[in-house]
């Protein structure tokens, strides 16, 4: 990853809070964005994700802290001028349902101050060509949410903010979702996703913010919170039917065996241990057939961070 300098952030979020009334709802938070990072805000209900995504858009003011955008206060007024820059699709997405998806689109064409023509692209990317006439009205939640995206991409936006995004996709129009936001960043496009569906932007996200009650528990690539939570890497060892036991004698007591088959092994040891753990394996010869290694994923180290503050 490119090492982060002020010259290629797009956001910073400077020790930024966001109250209401005596409620804190953003506490503190520091973080920096870079140009073509899909950054992923993931987190309980109330905590805090969508205020971040409303400060970073300049919808409301923090209480403390700064925030740049682009290199301005989005809040201020002299920010309208990057409204075009930017994409934002909400969690909820409420149209004017008499009009037609194709008359939405070009609505939001208009105040985007984008070429109409562009909205004949956007409907066939994201599969809604032949429901374009229809009126808003009659179209289905999934559908809505597929406006929602085109009307977010308008203007091919250099920051993309995106609350939800997936909700009432099915599997496979979920997929092609993520597919058309991969093909926005290989054209340089930044991303702001905030989920809750954590298998499927495990693999999509540049890096991870995970929030708890306001506060921002933690940071990083995949790797970077694996090393944070020091969470055990588990291995799967297939060996000659019959051979398990031997080979659960073989490699020692010292080593944390969870399960024996008659043909496998079930081992889990922490990271530092992993490279000695496996050159013993292979050491044990030919009865090892075949060896899965198997990180956490990232619900288990998200659930290691939400347990972590729970005890602290």
């Amino acid at each position: 990853m490119t090492r982060a300098t002020p010259a290629n952030n797009v956001i910073t979020l400077d020790t930024v809070s966001k109250t209401y009334g005596s409620e804190t709802v953003v506490s503190k938070v520091d973080l920096t964005i870079q140009a073509g990072e899909c950054v992923v805000l993931v987190g309980h209900n109330g905590a805090g994700k969508t205020t971040l995504m409303k400060l970073m858009l300049g919808l409301t003011r923090p209480s403390s802290g700064r925030v740049k955008v682009l290199g301005g206060n989005p809040a201020v007024t002299a920010a309208v001028a990057h409204r075009t820059a930017l994409g934002y699709l909400p969690e909820s997405v409420a149209f004017y349902e008499a009009m037609s998806g194709r008359e939405v689109l070009a609505f939001y064409a208009r105040l985007k101050q984008v070429a109409v023509t562009e909205c004949e692209n956007l409907l066939q990317l994201v599969g809604l060509a032949d429901a374009a006439k229809r009126r808003v009205g009659t179209y289905s939640k999934g559908m809505r949410q597929r406006l929602g995206l085109a009307q977010a991409m308008l203007g091919k936006p250099q920051l993309l903010f995106l609350d939800e995004p997936t909700t009432g996709l099915d599997p496979l129009l979920r997929h092609h979702f993520y597919e058309l936001i991969e093909a926005l960043h290989k054209a340089g496009t930044t991303s702001v996703i905030s989920s809750h569906a954590l298998n499927e932007v495990e693999a999509r996200a540049s890096r991870f913010v995970i929030m708890k009650a306001g506060i921002m528990v933690a940071c990083g690539t995949l790797d970077e919170l694996y090393q944070l939570a020091a969470l055990p890497v588990n291995l799967k060892i297939s060996v000659t039917p019959g051979q398990a036991a031997s080979v659960a004698e073989r490699l020692g007591s010292e080593v944390h065996i969870a399960e024996v088959n008659h043909q496998s092994l079930s081992l889990s040891c922490v990271n530092g241990e992993k490279m000695p753990l496996i050159r013993r394996i292979t050491g044990l010869g030919e009865v090892v057939n075949d060896m899965q290694i198997i990180p956490p994923r990232l619900d288990e180290v998200y659930q290691h961070f939400m347990n972590a503050e729970a005890s602290s």
